[in-house]
């Protein structure tokens, strides 16, 4: 192959790729989800004063109520912003097990996740979802219009993203749900904990740290730095405050942090002073409450992590060795064993939960974890697993179940769990321990929202807490279903009741901060068992009695600890509560205590129209000689995508004009594309290199079958996917009369297969993968273009030397000919496109080490908070044996990367830069790659 002239300067490039990913918090985060449900789901609706419910059909009781609840509730929550209607479809969802709610424009809608968490705040899972996230409806319609099509809905959800701090929408929100409740989150002290603890601590961190999290260190997060801010903020400058702030916001768009001018105009100060003076005044608070709540220092048994680590539920397994469940920053959930040395021995890594939730007994240790439908992510389910530790054997006890909280009895041989069906019905289900096979069922005919079950030591008794729109309530009950009230419904913070000698122990917040009490079931005399600083959480007892392990929340997350049994008074409440001010502002009472119970009628969701749901007109930017618009739809199912549009080609000077759909309603998604185009080329004639012109209809066909399956913390995903094409061109202007005027139907075929474990938050790449991608690409319909290319693709990941280091191999290879034989279909050297060529591409080996090198959680003024520092070094090979062998690779060289927001903004950009060497026998300068990657 001919060499191309070299080129003798540095060489620069930029690699630059937008990653946009909506992701939050697991209560109440604002996560987008872009899953379907399985086709078989019967949708129905209801129409009530501007909101459309739509539901599955299980759920017609749960809808009925909502609509009366959303039509009666909306005019106080969206009152002290002005907002007393609203246009909006509501969807409830049943088939996933998450708990979660959010509220999105493109298409404007909310979505609410019905099956209830294990721990929540003490109201009804679906009240409590509603209050919060029709806030969001009223703080975006404030923005945006109430009409139920703001237009351009992306480009104002791109707006939004970049103009007002994600703590604002979240910490507003949780203030109304606790304004305008008896409940919400702003009332409980193991929500506002680890702030709480990070100030006592003597901790400063920055307004940006606090609000944008650290990879380090356990900070408050937008939630609760919001809802302080919040409850501050309308504590000084009023009720109306966000409604101005709003409003200003929406007349003067285009600015540099319009939140925080347009705050300091209303309330006198920007978002760094108010955040400087209310870290000020809750330090004062919160050490005047610590001053008044006597506690206790609990050693720690765990060793001292260098990093935010968590040790939850510890129990005792022998008289020296404590299991416990551990996540950090730097691993993914495991369990361990640790000794009286502080040393730990892993057992096993588990997949993700709901919560962290384990239950041990006689050598068997039971806990829960999600699984997805392999096709329709939407779809999820809660099974139940074992771990024989004398084994070492796990077992799965149930298989696409929604069973929570399992604990297992004293002997070992039950599991009692709680059980959802999809019309939100609750359970109390008794299962066998070895085959999983359902003993018994306990009756629940008020459909009381049931939560962390246990069995009483001979197996005959069953404690749980249960939460109604009262709050929440300590029960047990026995297997004729005979049920005894222990604790009435009450504001506190119910949960994990255990059984011991004395009575049931269990968590909660009589002091106004969490700790370990009791309750002696005859007398029904609660006394408390701990008195920690920040909070206690967890107890289990020793065979004997005389002491307990428990959960003690310290600066770098949850620890183990022990203490003697020791009952005491509960102790007066100090809490600190923060949302007395908007409370009195909002003067409502409780929204929820008379709710009509009206009958709406209902009607089938479905058929054609609902595929059509048009809600924006963008802006398209490709590159610098090519730009439009693009109309887009995309229905509340999520099934359909529809687009079509305009482009202008300035180099060309003509339009593009184009159309495609995507619909994911089946279990393989199909995709059809439509574009009418200009192209140029250039060829080879009489008269030397011509330049040729012409139009062309393009119709692109594809299908692909994604599947992916999970088990404890392994992840397997294939993909099966088709595609063809056929073109038509005409208009020729300067073209040769042999040109080709039709291209007949190109076939391409690909495979690919992946198998991961979890990643932590700290892993800048797989520790452990391996991925397979095949392709083939021929044109058997059109014999005057003869070719193919075939590629195979590996990558295999490995753990580095260190902890969240990762090596990567990549081998590739391609065959091709004909038409097709310049074609690249493999991963390419870095700084390819830079080098000149010596032959055709055939395989490539690429060796990259990836490794984090710092997390400084560096402020730079105004300019930049930087989360971490990473490094990379390479080696890659090209045509091995042919133009390269392992002693001379085609480039090596190394890479600098780091995370950062910029400019105080929510999305975190990854720069960098790369320096590659090249072969000298490529006789090519070192190349300066930039780097540059967004996500949101």
């Amino acid at each position: 192959m001919k060499k191309y002239p070299v080129n003798k300067q540095l060489i620069i490039s930029i690699t630059a790729s937008l990653l946009f990913s909506l992701t939050g918090p697991a209560s109440f985060a604002q996560i987008f989800n872009s899953e379907q449900n399985p086709f078989r789901v019967k949708w129905r609706q209801i129409n009530a004063s501007g909101f459309r419910i739509i539901y599955p059909i299980e759920l017609e009781k749960e809808a009925q109520r909502m609509s009366n609840t959303m039509t009666s509730i909306y005019p106080y929550v969206g009152a002290s912003l002005g907002e007393k209607k609203a246009s909006i479809p509501i969807l409830l969802q049943n088939r996933g097990v998450i708990a979660n709610g959010f509220v999105q424009l493109a298409p404007k809608k909310s979505e609410f996740y019905t099956t209830p968490p294990q721990q929540f705040d003490s109201q009804d899972w679906l009240n409590n979802l509603a209050v919060h996230e029709l806030r969001h409806v009223a703080q975006f319609d404030k923005l945006t219009g109430e009409k139920a099509h703001p237009f351009p809905e992306t480009v104002y959800f791109a707006w939004l993203g970049v103009s007002i701090p994600l703590w604002y929408f979240e910490g507003d929100a949780v203030s109304i749900e606790t304004s305008l409740t008896t409940a919400g989150r702003g009332r409980i002290p193991s929500w506002i904990m680890p702030y709480r603890t990070q100030l006592l601590e003597g901790k400063n961190y920055s307004y940006t740290k606090s609000n944008f999290d650290s990879e380090k260190d356990l900070t408050p997060g937008y939630y609760q730095l919001g809802y302080t801010l919040a409850s501050r903020i309308r504590e000084s400058a009023g009720k109306k405050v966000f409604d101005d702030v709003l409003t200003d916001i929406k007349h003067h768009p285009i600015r540099l942090y319009p939140f925080s001018k347009s705050l300091k105009k209303f309330s006198g100060k920007g978002t760094t002073e108010w955040f400087q003076e209310n870290t000020k005044k809750l330090r004062g608070e919160w050490t005047a409450q610590a001053g008044k709540t006597p506690s206790k220092v609990y050693p720690a048994l765990n060793k001292k992590p260098n990093y935010a680590t968590s040790y939850f539920l510890p129990v005792k397994i022998n008289d020296q060795e404590i299991l416990t469940l551990k996540q950090s920053k730097g691993k993914t959930p495991h369990f361990v064993i640790i000794t009286p040395d502080k040393k730990e021995r892993k057992l096993l890594s588990i997949g993700i939960q709901e919560q962290p939730w384990f239950s041990y007994a006689n050598g068997v240790l039971v806990w829960d974890e999600i699984r997805y439908d392999p096709r329709y992510k939407q779809q999820s389910y809660s099974v139940i697993s074992s771990y024989n530790l004398a084994s070492g054997k796990v077992h799965k006890l149930s298989s696409k179940s929604r069973l929570f909280s399992p604990s297992i009895s004293a002997d070992g041989k039950k599991v009692i769990a709680v059980k959802y069906d999809l019309s939100n019905q609750a359970n109390l289900i008794e299962l066998d321990a070895k085959t999983g096979a359902v003993l018994h069922t306990y009756p629940n005919p008020e459909n009381l929202i049931l939560q962390t079950p246990s069995f009483s030591p001979d197996g005959k008794a069953v404690a749980f807490v249960s939460v109604t729109e009262q709050g929440k309530s300590l029960s047990r009950v026995d297997r004729n279903g005979k049920t005894e009230l222990l604790i009435p419904a009450t504001q506190q913070q119910l949960s994990r009741p255990v059984y011991f000698s004395k009575g049931i122990a269990f968590n909660a917040h009589y002091n106004g901060i969490d700790n370990i009490y009791y309750i002696d079931p005859i007398t029904k005399k609660i006394s408390a068992l701990s008195a920690a600083k920040y909070g206690a959480f967890n107890p289990s007892f020793a065979a004997d009695e005389k002491s307990m392990v428990f959960n003690n929340y310290g600066i770098d997350g949850y620890e183990v600890t022990e203490s003697n049994i020791q009952a005491e008074a509960p102790g007066e409440n100090h809490f600190v509560y923060l949302g007395e001010a908007a409370e009195k502002q909002e003067n409502t009472g409780n929204v929820f205590a008379h709710i009509p119970d009206s009958s709406y009628t209902s009607k089938p969701y479905g058929g054609l129209k609902s595929l059509f749901q048009v809600h924006s007109i963008n802006p398209v930017i490709e590159d610098e000689y090519r730009g439009g618009l693009q109309i887009n739809s995309d229905n509340l199912l999520n099934t359909m995508n529809i687009f079509a549009g305009v482009n202008y080609f300035r180099d060309l000077g003509r339009f593009e004009y184009n159309g495609g759909f995507t619909y994911k309603g089946f279990y393989p998604i199909l995709g059809a594309t439509y574009r009418n185009r200009p192209k140029r080329a250039f060829y080879n004639s009489s008269n030397g290199v011509q330049q040729g012109d012409w139009r062309e209809n393009d119709v692109q066909l594809s299908a692909i079958l994604p599947i992916s399956l999970n088990a404890l913390n392994h992840n397997y995903n294939f993909s099966l996917s088709t595609a063809t094409s056929y073109t038509k061109r005409y208009s020729p202007e300067n073209m040769p009369n042999n040109y080709i005027t039709t291209l007949k139907f190109p076939m391409e075929y690909s495979f690919s297969f992946t198998h991961s474990i979890r990643q932590s938050e700290r892993d800048v790449a797989p520790k452990w993968a391996q991925i397979l991608r095949f392709s083939y690409l021929h044109q058997p319909f059109d014999a005057q273009l003869s070719g193919d290319i075939f590629a195979a693709e590996s990558f295999l990941y490995f753990p580095g030397i260190a902890r969240n280091h990762s090596f990567l191999a990549n081998f590739s290879f391609q065959r091709s000919s004909g038409v097709r034989k310049f074609d690249q279909q493999i991963n390419t050297v870095y700084g390819y496109n830079n080098i000149p060529a010596i032959n055709i591409l055939k395989n490539t080996l690429l060796l990259n080490y990836r490794f984090p090198i710092a997390f400084p959680d560096a402020e730079l003024g105004a300019l930049a908070y930087v989360r971490n520092l990473r490094g990379g070094l390479f080696c890659h090979y090209e045509n091995l044996g042919e133009d390269t062998n392992l002693s001379q690779p085609k480039t090596f060289g190394f890479e600098l990367r780091s995370s950062m927001n910029l400019l105080r903004y929510q999305p975190v950009v990854d720069v960098g830069a790369r320096v590659v060497f090249v072969n000298k026998m490529y006789h090519q300068n070192p190349i300066l790659e930039l780097i540059l990657n967004y996500s949101f």
